[in-house]
C-alpha cells in the first residue's frame, strides 16, 4: 500500500485492546473456541508462510521476480481456499482474480498487491529478503524484511485467517472475490485492465464492499478508520540539451559552463516554480481549482483525532521536529488529509559517485509525485502540470506519467465502515476516523463508476517502516496494547463473520 497505504497509518497509535474473541460477532458464537485453537496450533505455519513470502520480492520498477511473483500469488490463493483463480494479463504485470464460494448470501471483496518496494540491503540492519524474527524493544518479536507490513504481513495474516476456519471444520462466512496487482508501487498503472474485465466487473459487482488487509496499530492505543485516499500522479520531469536545444547533447567539461547552458539548472529552476518559496505549498496555476475544501463533518473528525492521538509519538516515528511553517498539531493533521501536494522524490544528474567529477552533464531527471483531493483527478493534474510548464517557457521539459489515479472516498454510513467499527469496538477499540488516508491506493476503480463500492482498509497488527530500511511486523507482542499475528488473524476472522450478517 502507497502509501500504499502507509503514511497516515504511521503517525497514528492503537488502543488497548481486550482479548479477541471470535465468538463475540454474529454467527461465530459457535465456531470461536474451535478457530481460537486451530489460529494457535497453526502460528507457525503463518509465520512460515509470511517468511517465505518475503523471500520473493517481486519488484516492479526494476521488473524484479516475474512471473514468479504472479504465479506465487496465485498458489497463496488456491492454498486459502479460493475455488477459482485466473492470472490475468495486463499490458505490464499481471494480476490475479480470484473467487471462494462458500455459499453464503453476502460477498465481501478483497484487494491486494503482491510486489514491493525496492530495497538498498546495505542500509538495513537485518537482511531485507531473510525475514528473520528480531526482538524489537518494547515490542516483542517481530519479522524485518522488505514488503513485511507493505503488505505482505497483513496479506498473510489475512490468509491465515481463512486456513483457520477451514481447518476447524467450518465454512468461510461470506463469499470472497479477490483482485491482486503486482504494479502498486509504481502507481497501478495496468490495475483497471484487470478490475474492468467483463467477468471482474461481475463478480465485484455482487460484493458489499471491498477491503485490503492492513496493519491499523500504532503504538499508544489508537486505530484509525481512513474514509478514503488521496490520489497521485507519479511522473519524471526530464531536462535535456536535446529536447531544449541549449546546453550540450552530451556530458562535456564543466570547465565550458562559462559558455554553455545548463540543462540541471534549467530543471531546477523550472522545479523552483511548482511551490511556493518554502516549498509546502503548490504554486502550480490552477492546479487545486477543482480541490474540495475540506467540509465542517471533516474539520470535526480531525478536531477529535487531534484530541486523541499524541503528536509527540507521531513526530518521533517520522523523526521530524517541526510541522511546515510550525503548524499546530491540529493544523498538521487538516493539511495532511485536505491539502493537495507537489513532492520531489528524487533528483539525477551527472555524476553522483565517490569524489568529484567535473562535468556538465547534458540531461537531469526528478522524480515527482503529487497528492490529489477530492474532486481532483489525476488526468486534469497532468494536463495542468505540462500546461503550466509551458507557460513559464519550460515547455521543452519532458513529462511522462510513470503511474497513478484519482483520489477515493467512502461514506461512513456504509456497511463496510459500520462493520469495521462494531468489529473495533468488540475488542475494546473506539476508533478515530479521518477523512481520508494522505497515503495513495487505487482504490477508485472501486469506488469510481460503475461499481461505486465502499472501500477501504481493516485489520489488528502493528507494523512499521514501509518503502525504509528494516520494515517489521510484529509476530508475538510484548506490549498489551498491540496485537501480534495471530490477534490479526482473529480480527479478520471477526471481520468476516461481521460482514455475513
Amino acid at each position: 500500500m502507497r502509501t500504499r497505504a502507509t503514511v497516515l497509518k504511521t503517525l497514528v497509535a492503537a488502543c488497548a485492546a481486550a482479548a479477541l474473541s471470535v465468538g463475540a460477532i454474529g454467527g461465530a458464537a459457535a465456531a470461536s473456541a474451535d478457530i481460537r485453537q486451530e489460529i494457535a496450533r497453526r502460528h507457525d505455519e503463518a509465520v512460515r508462510r509470511l517468511q517465505d513470502w518475503i523471500a520473493l520480492p517481486s519488484i516492479a520498477a526494476e521488473n524484479r521476480a516475474f512471473p514468479d511473483g504472479v504465479d506465487y500469488m496465485a498458489k497463496l490463493a488456491r492454498d486459502a481456499g479460493f475455488q477459482q483463480v485466473t492470472v490475468v494479463a495486463t499490458d505490464g504485470k499481471p494480476g490475479v482474480f480470484a473467487t471462494l464460494d462458500a455459499g453464503a448470501a453476502k460477498t465481501v471483496g478483497l484487494y491486494f498487491m503482491y510486489d514491493v518496494k525496492q530495497f538498498d540491503p546495505a542500509e538495513w540492519t537485518s537482511p531485507p529478503l531473510e525475514a528473520h524474527l528480531v526482538d524489537k524493544p518494547g515490542l516483542g518479536k517481530a519479522v524485518v524484511g522488505r514488503g513485511a507490513v507493505n503488505q505482505k504481513g497483513p496479506e498473510s495474516a489475512f490468509l491465515a485467517a481463512l486456513h483457520a476456519i477451514r481447518g476447524a471444520g467450518k465454512k468461510v462466512p461470506v463469499n470472497l472475490v479477490m483482485v491482486a496487482e503486482g504494479e502498486e508501487e509504481i502507481g497501478s498503472p495496468h490495475f483497471p485492465q484487470i478490475v474492468r474485465r467483463p467477468e471482474v466487473q461481475a463478480a465485484l459487482s455482487k460484493c458489499t464492499g471491498v477491503f485490503m488487509p492492513s496493519a491499523s496499530q500504532g503504538l499508544d492505543g489508537i486505530v484509525t478508520i481512513s474514509l478514503g485516499g488521496k490520489g497521485v500522479v507519479e511522473c519524471e520531469l526530464t531536462s535535456s540539451g536535446e529536447r531544449w536545444g541549449r546546453g550540450p547533447k552530451k556530458d562535456v567539461h564543466s570547465s565550458n559552463k562559462a559558455r554553455l547552458d545548463s540543462p540541471a539548472w534549467h530543471l531546477v529552476q523550472a522545479l523552483n516554480t511548482l511551490v511556493t518559496a518554502d516549498g509546502n505549498e503548490p504554486a502550480i496555476d490552477r492546479f487545486a481549482d477543482r480541490a474540495r475544501p475540506i467540509s465542517a463533518a471533516e474539520k470535526q473528525m480531525v478536531e477529535e483525532g487531534a484530541r486523541r492521538m499524541d503528536e509527540a509519538q507521531a513526530k518521533k516515528l517520522l523523526g521530524a521536529e517541526h510541522w511546515v511553517r510550525d503548524l499546530g498539531w491540529r493544523e498538521s493533521l487538516e493539511w495532511l488529509v485536505s491539502k493537495p501536494t507537489v513532492n520531489i522524490e528524487g533528483l539525477v544528474g551527472g555524476y553522483t559517485g565517490p569524489g568529484g567529477k567535473t562535468i556538465l552533464p547534458h540531461k537531469a531527471v526528478a522524480k515527482m509525485d503529487l497528492r490529489l483531493v477530492p474532486d481532483m483527478t489525476a488526468a486534469d493534474t497532468l494536463a495542468t502540470l505540462k500546461a503550466y510548464l509551458a507557460s513559464k517557457g519550460f515547455g521543452d521539459i519532458e513529462v511522462n506519467m510513470t503511474g497513478g489515479y484519482d483520489p477515493t472516498s467512502t461514506s461512513p454510513d456504509s456497511k463496510l465502515i459500520r462493520q469495521q467499527i462494531a468489529t473495533y469496538r468488540q475488542n475494546g477499540i473506539d476508533p478515530v476516523m479521518l477523512p481520508r488516508n494522505a497515503g495513495s491506493w487505487p482504490g477508485y476503480v472501486f469506488t469510481g463508476e460503475p461499481l461505486r463500492l465502499p472501500a477501504g482498509h481493516f485489520g489488528l497488527g502493528h507494523g512499521s517502516g514501509a518503502h525504509a530500511p528494516d520494515e517489521y511486523y510484529v509476530i508475538e507482542s510484548s506490549n498489551p496494547k498491540v496485537q501480534g499475528i495471530d490477534g490479526a488473524i482473529r480480527s479478520f476472522v471477526e471481520y468476516l463473520y461481521s460482514m455475513s450478517a
